[in-house]
């Protein structure tokens, strides 16, 4: 039998306890597998190294694993505990049962044993197994609490390292000390903004002279942007404060979901010697900043819920990584002025030429005429035909009744009891006869289970071929008139194409100057929800089929008359 292993080590663990370590869960995982007689596919290891037990979609080696299993790849999954598989105890029931459902044995090394989930008492103990280990999950992440609370108290650090301070370890626990240079360009931030200047431009400044920056995250430039500067002026530890539960990490379930907690929970110590704001020049910034928002309070363009541009959110620079945004520019002639607008990389304006080298900017009518002509050229009437065939083909192994070949060696077992029923009868050696009837009564038995299950798994309905080719041709007609509105239409149309934001690249070939783009469409969505065979294989549709069209590149020309100085 082929077998796969999954291994997870959570955030509450001890990184040194070598026995909770995926490595050495994936070497005992190993070692059982041979000593059943199984052999593991390699690339059937998934592992999930310092997660919590309580998230399941952020998990991708568990992601990995699921997806794998409609149709299953391997016959046994192999764990150390059932709380490898996750310790929050309704979701962890529902993914045990979906690996039973779908044929595949699953085994814990550590207590040599198969789960079963066939009669209510195995299923009881299986939620009561879950539920322990979800009040484990909660009493570690109590302590986690109650040990924070106790290094709050104490002034001690709890968290990461701020900008303005160093980590310095010291015995038991980590203390701040102040960074005298960057120290000092947090006292610039409050100096600038007490005298007036806005929190783009202090951003914009900072980078244009190469300051320190915080540590950048999500894969982003290192540069000051309105974001970090905002959270710079707000962070009380400036003036000597250290403030502790402002916000929860994660929700009621385990999972991570940043929200602010009620002020009444907040814990505030007091810290005279991390103070690298004065009193004064505190006062003297935020007066300044209530000051900009009561004058600007109620002017400018009304919010509306909808984007009003198409490729807002769905556009980044190859350069950076950044989103495109729009800007807009007065030009024309002096007796007939016209405001223009452009898309602009949101990094290079946001941050300055040293986050990102990109100062192109493009006309959004020029831009969003091209991207749409695009997608138009993939949303051929031909498509739907193209996908009803790769449909077919991937299905025809499957449209055949899996539980026929079960049947056959059903009929085959009938047989043999029928035989060994006789020669008992006919008192042959009965110790041996009987033996054999009650492994081939015991095999039987597995088989009926299997049959129930794989029924139970593949209703197989027929498939109304001419209803699925209707309903493709009508959700291809309804994308190709969405490709013809703006904004919204166009903005429906991308959601329900793309696989990932658009990636446009600036060049410069002497008196050309312009952006080429390049993407990725998905046509899942003209069969998606069609029939419940399709539904049942759609894991398959990803791996198997080609369900993605790159978006062909394209050149935009620049628009010359509203050419940035």
């Amino acid at each position: 039998m082929i077998a796969a292993v999954y291994a997870r080590k959570s955030t509450e663990q001890n990184v040194a306890d070598e026995s909770k370590s995926v490595a050495r869960q994936v070497e005992h995982a190993r070692a059982y597998a041979k000593q059943k007689g199984w052999t593991v596919d390699e690339s059937r290891i998934f592992v999930d190294d310092g997660i919590s037990g309580a998230e399941f979609a952020r998990r991708q080696g568990f992601v990995r694993l699921m997806s794998s299993i409609c149709p299953p790849t391997f016959d046994v999954l192999v764990m150390s505990e059932s709380s490898r598989l996750g310790r929050e105890a309704w979701e962890t029931g529902y993914v045990l049962k979906r690996l039973l459902s779908a044929g595949v044995r699953v085994f814990l090394y550590l207590e040599d044993r198969e789960v079963h989930a066939d009669s209510p008492l195995e299923k009881l103990q299986f939620s009561m197994v879950q539920a322990f280990d979800e009040m484990e999950r909660a009493r570690a992440s109590q302590r986690s609490i109650d040990k924070a609370l106790q290094l709050a108290r104490a002034g001690h650090v709890t968290g990461g390292r701020v900008f303005g301070y160093d980590n310095v370890r010291v015995d038991s626990h980590t203390e701040r000390r102040i960074n005298e240079a960057e120290a000092g360009i947090v006292r610039r931030i409050f100096q600038l903004a007490a005298d007036g200047v806005g929190q783009k431009r202090i951003a914009r400044r900072l980078n244009e002279e190469g300051v320190a920056t915080p540590r950048a995250q999500q894969g982003r430039p290192a540069a000051w942007v309105l974001s970090s500067v905002h959270q710079v002026l707000r962070r009380e530890l400036y003036r000597g404060a250290i403030v502790w539960n402002r916000t929860r990490k994660r929700n009621r379930w385990g999972e991570k979901a940043r929200a602010e907690r009620p002020e009444g929970e907040w814990l505030t110590v007091p810290a005279p010697h991390l103070r690298i704001v004065s009193e004064e020049l505190w006062n003297a910034a935020h007066a300044r900043i209530a000051d900009a928002r009561g004058t600007n309070r109620g002017g400018g363009r009304p919010k509306t819920t909808e984007p009003r541009y198409l490729l807002t959110g769905f556009a980044r620079c190859s350069c950076c990584n950044g989103g495109l945004h729009v800007r807009s520019q007065q030009g024309g002639s002096p007796g007939r002025r016209i405001r223009a607008r452009f898309y602009a990389c949101t990094t290079h304006f946001n941050r300055g030429r040293q986050a990102c080298g990109n100062d192109l900017r493009v006309r959004i009518e020029t831009v969003d005429e091209a991207v749409l002509a695009r997608l138009g050229e993939i949303l051929t009437p031909s498509l739907a035909d193209e996908v009803i065939v790769a449909v077919r083909e991937l299905l025809a192994p499957h449209q055949l009744d899996p539980r026929a070949g079960v049947d056959a060696e059903l009929a085959n077992l009938e047989r043999q009891i029928g035989n060994l029923t006789d020669a008992i009868a006919m008192g042959g050696n009965l110790s041996a006869l009987v033996t054999r009837l009650q492994q081939t009564e015991e095999h039987r038995r597995r088989l009926l289970q299997q049959r129930d299950e794989v029924g139970a798994r593949f209703p197989l309905p027929a498939i109304d071929w001419r209803a699925l080719e209707r309903q493709a041709r009508e959700k291809l007609a309804s994308w190709r008139t969405l490709a013809t509105r703006h904004v919204s239409g166009g903005r429906q149309l991308l959601q329900a194409l793309l696989t990932e934001p658009l990636v446009f690249t600036p060049f410069d070939e002497g008196s050309a100057r312009g952006y080429r783009f390049r993407g990725r469409a998905t046509l899942d969505g003209l069969i998606e929800g069609v029939v419940n065979v399709v539904k049942v294989y759609s894991t398959q549709y990803t791996e198997n089929w080609r369900p993605h069209r790159e978006v062909i590149p394209a050149g935009i020309p620049f628009y010359r008359q509203f050419r940035a100085a």
